[in-house]
Order: C-alpha cells, then structure tokens, then sequence
C-alpha cells in the first residue's frame, strides 16, 4: 500500500491522562489519536471534519523522567452570574513526566494532508507548549500487508474487538471546534509503548522499516459525522 509518512522530532514530550488535574503528572507513552489530528490541524492552519480517513501512527522516545514544575493557580469568582479571575496568584511545585528524544511517524493516504506539514501554519507540539517539534521529513512510502503482527508497538490500539496487553486508558479521537469544545469518539484504548517486547498480535496490519528496524502500523478508521 502507498502512504505519506511524516516524521516529526522533539526533544521532549508529554502527553497528561485526561482525567488527572492535579498532583503528580504522569505522562502517556503514547500521544492519543486527538493530539494527532491536531497536529494535522495545526499544520493545515484550519479545523477539518475528518471523514473517511484512514491513519496510523508509531511513536517512540528514548527515556523517561521526572521534573519540577511551578505552576501559577487563579481563583474564578462569580458576581452576578459573571465568572471573572482573581487578580491574585498562588504559586505551586508539582511533579510531571515527561519523554525525552521523541520521533513521532504518522502516516496518512491523503497527499494533500501530507503536504500541509511541508510548510506547516501554526507551530507544532508534541504534547505541551513548551514541547516544540519540528518536520524532519515527509516522504512516500511502500507498506507491506500482514495478518499476524508481531512488532506493533508504540501505538494506541482500540481496546475493544481486539483486547490486546498494554495500559488501558479511556481516550478522545478528537474535540469539537466549538467553545468550551466537546470531547468526540471517547473509547477504552490499548496503549502500547516503544519499550513493549515483540508480541504475536492476529491484527491486520501494515509493516515500514524505520532506520533499519521493521515495526507494524495500525490503521485506525476516522468518521466523524
């Protein structure tokens, strides 16, 4: 099969559990299927109604660790029906995970959602503000079909129908363009880090070599209607 695979490098990332707030930060191994979209979005400069689209993606980095963070908290206070912030700041330390040395290959069918990130519209990040990333290559590539996967790893697989090992986690596929935005395609997902062992998986996949190492990409069916 032919696709546009983009390679896109940083030297961190992190990626929060959705449901954490405060305290301790951990990070996920893998970046859900909305923050790829939104790298898309952000490429293209626009909001796009995904339709029809077929899109995998593999994810790696070298290390993982801990820093300290301070953060700045502000209290919303209500007046008349009005919310509004307080002119006052508290200042916070808290802990978060972050990946060090990431490489993030997202690979697509659609020449023209590959050629956004030729010449990309808005900044891209993977994972914070802080996390920014730049385009080391956009090229065409040649997949081979498998039946039988045994090197998928450093993905998200959809954890129902296929039930594989990994770090079970409810996430969103995407967010609505309106404000506050809206959590879209929310589903339990397996997720499989860059660090998993070699598994045998009966899961249709397509296979790239990746700087002389052969991984299996998962292809996930986007529709939103």
């Amino acid at each position: 099969m032919k696709a546009y695979r983009i390679k896109i490098h940083s030297w961190t990332s992190s990626f929060r559990y959705p449901n954490l707030i405060s305290g301790y930060q951990p990070t996920l191994d893998v970046p859900p299927i909305s923050t790829v979209l939104g790298l898309i979005n952000a490429a293209a400069g626009k909001y796009i109604d995904y339709q029809n689209l077929r899109i995998g993606y593999y994810f790696e980095y070298d290390a993982k660790t801990t820093d300290l963070e301070t953060i700045y908290q502000i209290e919303l206070l209500s007046k008349k029906n009005h919310s509004y912030p307080s002119t006052q700041t508290k200042s916070n330390v808290m802990k978060r995970e972050f990946l060090f040395n990431c490489n993030l290959y997202i690979y697509v069918e659609d020449s023209e959602l590959a050629n956004y990130f030729k010449k990309p519209y808005y900044p891209i990040l993977l994972g914070r503000s802080s996390d920014l990333a730049s385009i080391d290559s956009v090229d065409e590539v040649e997949l081979n079909r498998t039946e039988s996967s045994n090197n998928l790893k450093g993905q998200i697989i959809p954890f129902t129908g296929y039930n594989l090992p990994g770090v079970i986690q409810a996430l969103p596929k995407y967010f609505t363009n309106s404000v506050p935005r809206n959590n879209i395609g929310t589903e339990p997902f397996s997720v499989i880090s860059c660090k998993a062992k070699k598994a045998n998986f009966n899961i249709n996949a397509y296979t790239d070599k990746i700087e002389d190492k052969e991984i299996d990409i998962f292809f996930h069916e986007i529709n939103f209607n």
